[in-house]
């Protein structure tokens, strides 16, 4: 190979190292630092290599700005006869490092020197194999266990010279050595001798880093730390704690020498996500799929087979969304087409429709997800939920009826007793029933609440808006006016005391709560042997509303059980978003 093509890649490779000679002292040994020292060791890249995956790994390490880099070896896919290939497989390891500007140390591994040729290239063209430096008071020693299975099978010149500098350093504030094969686990982690333990005991080292099997494990023994890096992108097998391709990153300090595999990924740029990012994320998350209207549900839960139609709103003015939408559908439910091509040019909406039915359980319902670009080759999932609304029949009283918590009046009839718990799963609570009716001047309601075990019933609060909402109650959510978006919460415990509370709904980010509005209920409650009841008369015009025949008002409503843990609700969820309520229907 000519001498000028020689000397170009040892230039290529010293440059993007950022490092004008491996064997350079930084500072005098001594007495650590007062800031800490931090540096960063990259694991094996050989062995069914993955570049992709180290380069990632520098990437990371450069965030961290680290003092300086080290290696544990096999930084070449090695051993090759052929020098153009061993040439470029060292080309190609300096383009994956070039972008570090710490300085970066070598460990010869034993891809990287295999034969006393491949031991004179390195010699010339990358490091010293076994060399030592100092880095404000750190003494950092790098041996080449490239091609020796055993400590002994180390030759006696390296062995002489390692003695020898353990000797010269004694003053160092900590002693650390690298090589790349684990000699360590094979001998004094079985509590056999290995000659290499014996002088690093005796030259006072305090810790050593090795490479080769290519998983993260440690050791202490006659107070060294022994730890062995795992792969930084060479083959691998996760471990049993499941750790990855990493890096280890390491602390000196006043306190000692503080060690952590880093698992790759975890170190993010500090634009990961912009204020600009986030607040697309956020509208795309609560409007980018929006659905028409909710399917009417009949009263055995079962949904007709239906049309509905799906908003998709791109509002970011640079990124167009060219993805396939996806129908998750759950066993019972059809919805039709399954899959929909997505194309929408930047700030623009598109709209799709769909056919749905279900013949089976209501909950859950089908979900629909699209990716959204929201930044420079950033992506996120939005998911939607099909919408579904039951309805409850609300009936004319006539009369003047009296609230006595009894319900013995004719115009209780039609009672809810099917309900879900929060997840869309059968009830966990007991059973139920619920009942509403109207005049011309007021809003009716009642529930009765079986209880098998009516001493453990929690009903304790006597005072209005107290804290009843934790305790055994009733509560409700009511819409008078559709699309208005204003909603009146009332909550009811054993004892007849109420919360009740104005909610008024301008968007999903933006809800405004009124806690004086009060809804000058009559209310009256009974306890029995198994069973609390509750009446309420509540005055329409504090609602701000009219009862019509054939009037709908937005509705849902949920028993609360705390010995079980649980509520059991109308619709799911239940919340303070109108449109994911279910409908009252004035007859």
């Amino acid at each position: 190979m000519p001498n000028n093509q020689i000397r170009l890649i040892r230039l290529v490779i010293l440059l993007s190292l950022a490092s004008a000679g491996i064997n350079a002292v930084t500072t005098a040994a001594g007495k650590p630092a007062e800031a800490p020292i931090r540096f960063a060791i990259l694991g094996d890249l050989t062995g069914t290599p993955n570049p992709d995956i180290y380069a990632k790994i520098v990437i990371e390490i450069e965030r961290l700005k680290p003092d300086f880099v080290m290696t544990v070896g096999d930084m070449i896919e090695g051993p090759v006869p052929d020098t153009t290939v061993m040439n470029e497989e060292w080309r190609e390891y300096a383009s994956l490092v070039e972008s570090l500007t710490p300085p970066l140390y070598f460990t010869p591994g034993n891809n990287d020197i295999f034969n006393d040729f491949s031991e004179a290239w390195y010699r010339q063209h990358v490091a010293e194999p076994y060399y030592s430096f100092d880095h404000s008071g750190l003494h950092i020693i790098i041996l080449d266990a490239s091609r020796w299975e055993v400590s002994q099978g180390l030759p006696a010149g390296q062995l002489q010279w390692l003695a020898n500098d353990l000797g010269g350093s004694a003053d160092a504030a900590y002693t650390l050595v690298f090589m790349h094969k684990p000699f360590w686990y094979e001998t004094i982690a079985r509590g056999e001798p290995d000659t290499l333990h014996n002088l690093f005991v005796n030259g006072g080292v305090d810790a050593v880093f090795t490479g080769h099997y290519h998983v993260y494990f440690s050791g202490m023994f006659d107070g060294i730390r022994y730890t062995s890096v795992g792969s930084s992108g060479g083959g691998m097998s996760p471990g049993p704690t499941g750790l990855g391709y990493h890096y280890t990153w390491v602390t000196v300090d006043e306190e000692g020498i503080h060690i952590a595999p880093v698992k790759m990924g975890s170190v993010l740029p500090w634009d990961e996500l912009t204020a600009r990012e986030r607040r697309f994320w956020r509208t795309i998350q609560l409007s980018g799929l929006r659905l028409n209207s909710a399917v009417p549900v009949n009263r055995d839960l079962t949904v007709k087979e239906t049309s509905i139609r799906l908003t998709v709103d791109n509002a970011d003015s640079r990124f167009a969304i060219a993805d396939t939408l996806r129908w998750h559908i759950p066993e019972g439910w059809k919805v039709e087409p399954q899959t929909a091509a997505v194309a929408v040019a930047a700030g623009q909406t598109a709209t799709l429709d769909f056919d749905v039915a279900c013949d089976g359980r209501l909950y859950p319902v089908p979900t629909a997800t699209l990716n959204f670009t929201y930044g420079d080759a950033k992506q996120t999932a939005v998911e939607t939920a099909l919408r579904v609304a039951r309805d409850v029949v609300c009936h004319r009283v006539t009369g003047k009826p009296v609230m006595d918590g009894k319900l013995s009046e004719d115009f209780w009839k039609d009672p809810v007793t099917h309900l879900f718990a929060s997840d869309g799963s059968l009830q966990r609570v007991d059973p139920v029933r619920f009942y509403c009716a109207y005049d011309t001047e007021n809003l009716y309601l009642a529930a009765y609440c079986e209880d098998a075990l009516m001493d453990s019933l929690r009903g304790t609060v006597t005072e209005h808006d107290g804290p009843i909402y934790a305790e055994d109650c009733v509560g409700y959510f009511f819409e008078p006016e559709l699309g208005q978006g204003v909603v009146y919460q009332i909550y009811i415990n054993p004892l007849g005391t109420a919360f009740d509370q104005k909610i008024v709904w301008h968007s999903r980010s933006d809800v405004e709560t009124d806690r004086d509005w009060n809804s000058n209920g009559e209310i009256k409650t009974v306890r029995g042997d198994d069973f609390w009841s509750m009446e309420a008369r509540i005055p329409l015009a504090g609602l701000g509303a009219r009862a019509e025949p054939g009037g709908k008002w937005r509705l849902n409503f949920r028993r609360k059980q705390p010995r079980y843990e649980s509520a059991a609700d109308w619709q799911v969820p239940l919340g303070h978003d109108p449109e994911e309520f279910g409908f009252m229907t004035i007859r």
